[in-house]
Formats: C-alpha cells, sequence, structure tokens
C-alpha cells in the first residue's frame, strides 16, 4: 500500500478500527483465543504515530506478510498518535493480557520515553523480535540551494540557528539524534542548532516540500516514493554502505564518522503466557522468512536485522542506556 492509499484510508477513518477501544486496555487474557497450532487468530498492531511514518510502513509490511505466510489470519494496523509513539506504548500496557496486542517500535519510542517522561516504557512490554535496521538520509527538496553535503554543513557552521532541521520523531528519537550527531561530527554545538520534531515522516514530508523546513533527516524507507521522482535530494546516506538504488554518498565517504541506523521491532503486551509469546514469535520468524516479506525489505532499502527473545530484551536494554546517556549529554534529561 503507498502512502497517497494509506493518507486516503485514513482520512476514511479506515485505519483505527472502532472496535478497537472496547478490545484493548480491558485486561482480558486471551491465550486461548487461537489453537496451539496453524495459524495465529487475527492480530491487532498499534503503530504509535501517524500513517506514511517509519513505523506505519514497517507495520503494515508485516501485516501483510504475516497474512500471506499463513503465519496469522489478518492484521489490524491500528494508529495511535501522539508523545512521540508512547501514547500508543501506554495503551499497549494498559492491555495487559490481550495476546493478540502488538504494538511496532524502534528507537524512537526509547527516546521518547525519556523526553515525554513516559510512566511507562519498554520493559513493562514483552519483547518478542527486533526485525529490521533502516539506513536514514539527510534530505533536502529538489530546488534547494544546498547541493551537496559540504554545502549544508558550510551554511550550518556559519549559522546553527538559521537553518531548520526537520525530522519525523519526537527529541531523542532516530531523526532527532541522527544531526545532533552530524553537528557534534561536524564541529558544530548540538544545543545551539534548531530541530523541529513531527509526528512520523507523512507531516515530515509535507513540512520538506512546502519548504517550511531547510533539511530533513528521516529514514529512506519513508521518502521512497519522493525520491523516484525527484522531488527531493538526498544529500548522504547513514548506513555503513551506499544503499543500493540511492546516488548518495555514505556520511563516513564524505569525512563524518557517524553511522546511525534506525531499527524498529516487535513488543507485546504484558502479561501473555510464554506459550502465547513463543507462538508469536515463530510467526515473526515464518514471517521473516516469507517472499512478501523479503520483497517489502528490499523495497524500502532496510537490512534484515532478526532478532529474538532474550537477546533482543538485552539489546533493548542497552539502547535505553546508550539514549539515556546522549540525552543527558545534550542537556535534553536530567
Amino acid at each position: 500500500m503507498d502512502r497517497r492509499t494509506l493518507l486516503r484510508a485514513a482520512a476514511a477513518g479506515l485505519l483505527v478500527p472502532a472496535s478497537y477501544a472496547a478490545a484493548a486496555g480491558c485486561g482480558v487474557t486471551r491465550d486461548t483465543a487461537a489453537g496451539a497450532s496453524g495459524p495465529l487468530g487475527r492480530l491487532r498492531m498499534i503503530v504509535g504515530n501517524s500513517p506514511g511514518s517509519g513505523f506505519d510502513i514497517t507495520a503494515r509490511t508485516a501485516g501483510k506478510a504475516l497474512t500471506a505466510a499463513e503465519a496469522a489470519r489478518g492484521v489490524e494496523v491500528v494508529n495511535i498518535s501522539g508523545a512521540g509513539g508512547t501514547i500508543g506504548l501506554s495503551r499497549l500496557v494498559n492491555s495487559r493480557g490481550s495476546s493478540e496486542t502488538l504494538m511496532m517500535m524502534g528507537l524512537g519510542v526509547v527516546g521518547a520515553v525519556f523526553t515525554n517522561k513516559s510512566r511507562v516504557g519498554l520493559q513493562d512490554t514483552t519483547p518478542l523480535a527486533r526485525l529490521i535496521e533502516d539506513p536514514s538520509a539527510i534530505v533536502v527538496p529538489k530546488d534547494s540551494e544546498l547541493r551537496s553535503l559540504d554545502d549544508f554543513l558550510d551554511a550550518w557552521r556559519s549559522d546553527p540557528d538559521g537553518l531548520s532541521v526537520g525530522g519525523g520523531s519526537s527529541p531523542g528519537g532516530p531523526d532527532h539524534l541522527l544531526p545532533m550527531q552530524v553537528a557534534e561530527a561536524a564541529g558544530i554545538d548540538p544545543t545551539k542548532t534548531r530541530y523541529i520534531g513531527y509526528d512520523g515522516g507523512g507531516e515530515l514530508l509535507t513540512a520538506l516540500l512546502g519548504n517550511k523546513i531547510d533539511v530533513a533527516a528521516t529514514g529512506i524507507g519513508e521518502m521512497v516514493d519522493q525520491i523516484t521522482t525527484g522531488d527531493v535530494r538526498i544529500l548522504a546516506t547513514t548506513g555503513r554502505t551506499t544503499v543500493e538504488g540511492v546516488h548518495a554518498p555514505t556520511l563516513a565517504q564524505e569525512g563524518i564518522e557517524v553511522s546511525a541506523v534506525n531499527w524498529r521491532g516487535v513488543v507485546a503486551a504484558p502479561g501473555i503466557s510464554p506459550s502465547r509469546r513463543d507462538r508469536l514469535v515463530d510467526a515473526l520468524r515464518t514471517m521473516r522468512d516469507s517472499g512478501e516479506w523479503k520483497d517489502g525489505v528490499r523495497r524500502n532499502g532496510w537490512t534484515d536485522a532478526f532478532q529474538e527473545g532474550e537477546r533482543f530484551k538485552d539489546f533493548l536494554a542497552d539502547q535505553n542506556t546508550r539514549v539515556a546517556k546522549t540525552l543527558r549529554r545534550l542537556g535534553l534529561t536530567p
């Protein structure tokens, strides 16, 4: 489903099922809703921001692949926007025992827990699996006077507050951390820069194309259509190597030693049984091996980064520690 279709569906009220409010948060355990074998029943996957965001695209790709691989009988994607994804996270945690309720999350939610002073965190969920890594990019509109990364950095050094840099995440998310790391590596005080956060890639794209911001930091997968049509120009990517089909150097190739790669994964509600958790992980493993999912990974420029169970739980704890240190250094948390 492309972004235009997603936005039309959102306007028509199709993305948030009316039954969800009654089903989520009721605390009813449903571990026996599906049989012990065969496809899982219908699942709900929370996305903590708007249609067209990286989380949303990943969730819809996963939902389609889970269904095609017959790992689940269907997946409803539920957009619950606000506070960097922590409102959706609270909804998941409050749905304790709901064995069909999942959430697509990633680095952005880790940071948002701190900057929004959320009462709940990812430690309150049931970790299932990390799915992908998503290289980001420094992007400008096609008619921007900034023709290269050097142009951008020279202008930024001259007037750090004069250029507006936007991202599809709140402070602490990947789209915020990326330009802050680039600023530090380029000798610019990140606390003197002007960052504007938007609720997901859809809103960010509108701001960029409407010339409300000068530069955007975003996942490449969120700008696939605009890259293809030439409406945006990528100055540099953040992966360890160049991205297939994207004609832009990496930050490292331009002398900026920053390798900021976003990631996304799936967590479940707390309070589900170990056997249900294992069945959900098995379903995601089946999805990962499907042609539908592999096509989505390739199409969106993602990298397979599957990691499950205790290893994913340990990874989340490490990310929590790393993000907390970075935010303290930037003066955004005590």
